[in-house]
């Protein structure tokens, strides 16, 4: 359990930081920014970060995990709490607190303050509805923007229901009706599905991909087919670019931003039965490409670009849930580390425990049910 902690929350907090330079930038402004596709930890996409994007201000690069990282460690801190299974209450009354009335370093503005002061508006919809709206947390994810802010921070949840897929992606797709609706909150439940199935022990990556397809629902299964077919049909040693432009092909008729990811069209991110959040199929998709190579997998989310922090941190979560905690580098966690200030150890700690006594409680409610089944056949039996 400990193993699988450790490994799904370095592997996503480092593809994360990496991913946090070049999100919102095509592939070649990337590699002409770079000098070449990026191949590690890299400084700010513009050198005067502080002021180049007013309404978001922050540093990414040089290492910092971003809002990803950092919910999901407040979902840690949840799942610690209350050691068992969470819903839609659960982040209301916990969660939301985590958000709000607890200082942590915040590496992407340099300074220490509550998680508020750095999510963005599609996250800050959670305290608006919950704390001060009120809204049936159940529902309070209606009207948000679609989008994955959901999805980014539900690897935990695949984690405490590691080897149970099913169960996973009932317990996000509830937790997650707290912040999104439609294909946003579909991407959640998925999420926590295909961390689950790679948290498997023995698990490959047609694993992950075959648990991805069999519970999702409308555009999002379309969507990964698609993605999933799209790498099936590369040629064989097809490179780096062909498999990003291949992958971009596949999701574009589905991805409702367009081609401009930092001037969305018109009709972006509304509900749709038909439509998909484009970071999930595509980590997915890169999964399935360099076949869980960590360093590869996660190399090629960075130089995907658009949302390529949220890309590179649900792949690199889930290759690291495949191949175990040594197969991310360890120059990059240390690196991540100490650029972040951040404690992996700490939070994988608290995550396994948590999850060790989940297991326990799953464990002794599983065999009250057959009870109860047997009872119940031997009922009828009589009967």
């Amino acid at each position: 359990m400990r193993e699988r902690a450790a490994a799904v929350l370095a592997g996503s907090a480092v593809g994360d930081a990496l991913g946090g330079a070049s999100e919102g930038y095509t592939p070649e402004a990337i590699q002409e920014r770079y000098g070449g596709r990026i191949t590690g930890i890299v400084p700010p996409f513009f050198p005067d970060w502080q002021t180049r994007r007013p309404i978001s201000p922050y540093h990414k690069g040089d290492g910092h995990i971003t809002d990803d990282t950092l919910m999901i460690q407040a979902l840690v801190e949840v799942y610690a709490k209350r050691r068992d299974h969470l819903d839609a209450y659960a982040m209301a009354e916990d969660f939301v607190p985590q958000l709000t009335a607890v200082p942590r370093w915040i590496p992407e503005l340099e300074r220490e303050t509550v998680l508020l002061q750095r999510i963005f508006l599609a996250e800050k919809w959670l305290v608006a509805k919950l704390q001060y709206g009120h809204v049936d947390p159940r529902e309070a994810g209606v009207g948000n923007i679609v989008n994955c802010g959901a999805a980014m921070y539900m690897a935990p949840v695949g984690v405490v229901n590691a080897g149970n897929p099913d169960a996973a992606y009932a317990e996000a797709i509830d937790m997650a009706g707290a912040h999104q609706s439609s294909y946003g909150r579909e991407a959640a439940g998925v999420h926590a599905a295909a961390v689950a199935a790679a948290a498997t022990p023995g698990a490959r990556v047609d694993d992950v991909i075959g648990s991805a397809l069999r519970l999702s629902h409308d555009g999002t299964r379309a969507a990964i087919h698609a993605v999933v077919q799209a790498v099936r049909d590369l040629p064989e040693a097809p490179g780096d670019t062909l498999i990003a432009t291949r992958l971009r092909e596949a999701i574009e008729p589905f991805d409702t931003v367009g081609p401009r990811y930092r001037e969305p069209a018109m009709d972006a991110r509304l509900p749709s039965r038909t439509k998909a959040i484009e970071e999930l199929p595509i980590a997915l998709g890169l999964l399935l490409a360099y076949d869980a190579d960590y360093r590869s997998t996660v190399l090629a989310a960075v130089n995907y670009g658009r949302d390529a922090d949220s890309i590179a941190g649900m792949a690199g979560g889930l290759a690291a849930a495949l191949g175990g905690p040594t197969v991310v580098p360890a120059e990059w966690v240390s690196a991540v580390a100490e650029a972040s200030r951040a404690d992996f150890d700490h939070y994988s700690a608290l995550l396994a425990d948590a999850a060790a006594d989940i297991v326990e409680k799953d464990r002794a409610r599983a065999l009250a049910e057959m009870r109860r089944i047997d009872d119940i056949a031997g009922v009828a039996s009589a009967a």
